[in-house]
C-alpha cells in the first residue's frame, strides 16, 4: 500500500498538472493576461503561496535547499533587485538555491523561485543568471498557473478547485495530511514542478515581461537570450542528456531570435557583474563539489600562478582548501584578499571560519566582530558570527545578536531554528519555544507552531511583555486555520 505521503503527492501531483493539461492549443496565440478569470476567483494568491510553501517544505525536509548564509543572501539580493520592478505589490517572492548540479530554475506557486547549483555555474555574468530569475518571476506575477485553470472547462476547474481546497486544509490544519506534507519527498516535489511545461503564449509573455524586469533593474537584457542560446547548443551538442530546463521551457531557434531582437531594441547602460557574482558562483563550486571529489582539483588544474588568476579564483582555491582541512593554509589567503578589499563581505566571513577551524578562536571572534561593525545587520555576518559564539561558549551574545538582527530582517527558517537555539542554551527557554514556532510557522506546520508558543506561555515567570507577544501570535496563527485545526489546537492547550 502506498504510503500518505506518496498518496499526498500524488494529490498535488493531479491538481497541479491538471492545470497545465489542456492548454497547449487554447493558449497557442494568446499572449494577454487573463485578468478577472474565474481561476483566480478560485485560487487566491494566499492559496498559491500555501501550495508553493508545502513543496518547499518537502525540498527542505530532504535537505535538497543550499542552507547557506552567503549564497542565500546573494541569490535574495539579486531576485529582490528584480522583483521589486516586477509593479506587483501584492505578490510575494522567496528565492533560494537547490541542491542540484542539474540546469534548471523554477517558479513554484506562491512566488517560490529556485534556482540550480549547476545553473548558476552555467552562466558566464551576472545578467544571465538575472535573466533566468527574471523570466521566472513573470511566470509568477503573470500567474501563469492561475490562467492554466481558466483554459479548462468548467467541470474541470471544479474538480481542480475541490483537490487544490484539500490541499490547502491540510496545510493549514495539521494532522495526519501535515504529516504526510513534512514527509513528502523531495524528488516528487520536484517532478511536479518539472511537468508543467508552460505553454508558448506563456513562455513568450514570460519572456517579454522579463526583458523588461530585467533592464529596469540595470542588467543587460541580452543576458536573457545569450543563456537561452547557450542551452539551445547545449541541447544539439547532447541531445541523450537535454538540460532539465529545456524540458520546461522550451527553447526554439525562432525564441532565441525574437527575444534577440527585443532585447536589442532596449536602450540602457547596463551596470558591471558584481564581485559578488563572482564569488559566489566559486563558492557554489566548491560546495557543490561531489562526494568523494576533492574541490582543490579543480584549482590546482585551474590555476597555475595566483598573480594570474581573479579574486574570485583565489578566494575559491582557499575555501577548497578549507574544506579540504587545510585551514591553516586558508587563513594567509583570507586574510590578503580581505585586507585587499575590506568592502567584501565574503572574504571576512571567510577568514572567521577559517581561524575557527584551525583553533584560532580570539583571532576568528576579532575578524568576524570586526566585521560586525562594518556591515551591521547583514545576515551572513550575524550568523557567522554567532555560530563562532556558539561553538566557543557564550550562547548568551549569539542570542543577543541574532534578536538583533531578526527583529528588523525576516530569518529563513533555519535561522529562525539557529535563534531558538542560542535562546535555549543561553537559559531563555520561552524564547527558545517562540523561535521553534517561527520556524514550523514558515515551515508550513501551524499545529507545531501553536504547540509551541502554548509551551512558552507556560514557561514559569516569563515578562509580561513576552507573555502578550507570545498571546497575541498564538491568537494570529490560530485565525489564520481553518476551524477544524483551530478546534483542535486549543483542545491541546496545557
Amino acid at each position: 500500500m502506498r504510503s500518505l505521503a506518496t498518496q499526498f503527492a500524488t494529490l498535488l501531483a493531479t491538481a497541479l498538472l491538471t492545470l497545465s493539461a489542456g492548454t497547449q492549443a487554447a493558449n497557442e496565440g494568446d499572449d494577454l493576461p487573463d485578468i478577472g478569470s474565474p481561476a483566480e476567483a478560485m485560487m487566491t494568491l494566499d492559496d498559491e503561496y500555501q501550495i508553493g510553501r508545502m513543496i518547499v517544505r518537502g525540498l527542505r525536509d530532504q535537505d535538497q535547499i543550499l542552507e547557506d548564509p552567503e549564497v542565500t543572501e546573494y541569490v535574495r539580493s539579486i531576485g529582490y533587485r528584480l522583483s521589486s520592478q516586477a509593479h506587483d505589490g501584492a505578490q510575494r517572492f522567496n528565492f533560494f538555491m537547490v541542491r542540484d548540479n542539474t540546469i534548471n530554475a523554477f517558479a513554484l506557486p506562491g512566488g517560490f523561485i529556485g534556482v540550480n547549483t549547476g545553473l548558476m555555474l552555467e552562466t558566464k555574468n551576472e545578467s544571465e543568471l538575472a535573466g533566468v530569475l527574471a523570466h521566472e518571476i513573470a511566470h509568477v506575477t503573470q500567474r501563469h498557473i492561475a490562467r492554466s485553470i481558466a483554459a479548462q472547462s468548467r467541470s474541470s476547474i471544479v474538480s481542480t478547485a475541490a483537490m487544490l481546497a484539500a490541499i490547502l486544509v491540510g496545510a493549514a490544519a495539521g494532522g495526519g495530511g501535515d504529516a504526510a506534507m513534512a514527509g513528502m519527498a523531495a524528488a516528487q516535489s520536484l517532478a511536479i514542478q518539472q511537468q508543467i511545461s508552460f505553454t508558448r503564449a506563456n513562455e513568450t509573455e514570460a519572456d517579454r515581461v522579463g526583458l523588461g524586469i530585467l533592464a529596469r533593474s540595470g542588467f543587460n537584457p541580452e543576458g536573457m537570450p545569450d543563456f537561452f542560446e547557450t542551452m539551445s547548443r547545449r541541447a544539439g551538442l547532447s541531445e541523450a542528456n537535454v538540460p532539465e530546463m529545456l524540458r520546461t521551457h522550451p527553447v526554439t531557434v525562432n525564441r532565441i531570435a525574437e527575444t534577440k531582437e527585443r532585447a536589442a531594441q532596449i536602450q540602457i547602460e547596463p551596470q558591471p557583474d558584481s564581485l559578488s557574482y563572482a564569488i559566489t558562483r566559486e563558492r557554489l563550486r566548491v560546495l557543490s563539489t561531489p562526494a568523494g571529489k576533492n574541490p582543490l582539483d579543480y584549482y590546482n588544474a585551474t590555476i597555475q600562478n595566483e598573480p594570474d588568476a581573479t579574486a574570485a579564483q583565489i578566494y575559491g582555491r582557499a575555501l577548497a582548501l578549507m574544506m579540504s582541512g587545510k585551514a591553516q593554509q586558508a587563513v594567509p589567503v583570507f586574510q590578503r584578499l580581505r585586507d585587499a578589499d575590506p568592502t567584501v563581505l565574503q572574504y571576512h566571513t571567510a577568514l572567521g571560519q577559517a581561524q575557527l577551524q584551525a583553533k584560532q578562536d580570539k583571532a576568528a571572534l576579532n575578524t568576524l566582530a570586526h566585521a560586525r561593525e562594518l556591515f551591521p545587520r547583514n545576515v551572513a555576518v550575524t550568523v557567522r558570527y554567532a555560530e563562532a559564539l556558539m561553538q566557543l561558549g557564550d550562547p548568551k551574545k549569539a542570542h543577543e545578536i541574532l534578536l538583533d538582527l531578526f527583529n528588523v530582517v525576516p530569518p529563513t527558517p533555519e535561522q529562525a531554528r539557529l535563534t531558538a537555539l542560542a535562546a535555549n542554551a543561553a537559559g531563555d527557554v520561552a524564547d527558545s519555544y517562540y523561535y521553534m514556532s517561527e520556524y514550523h510557522v514558515m515551515s508550513g506546520d501551524l499545529l507545531l507552531a501553536v504547540n509551541q508558543l502554548q509551551l512558552a506561555l507556560a514557561v514559569p515567570k516569563i515578562t509580561s511583555v513576552q507573555r502578550a507577544r507570545f498571546q497575541a501570535r498564538l491568537e494570529e496563527i490560530q485565525a489564520a486555520m481553518p476551524k477544524r485545526g483551530a478546534r483542535r489546537a486549543a483542545n491541546d492547550r496545557p
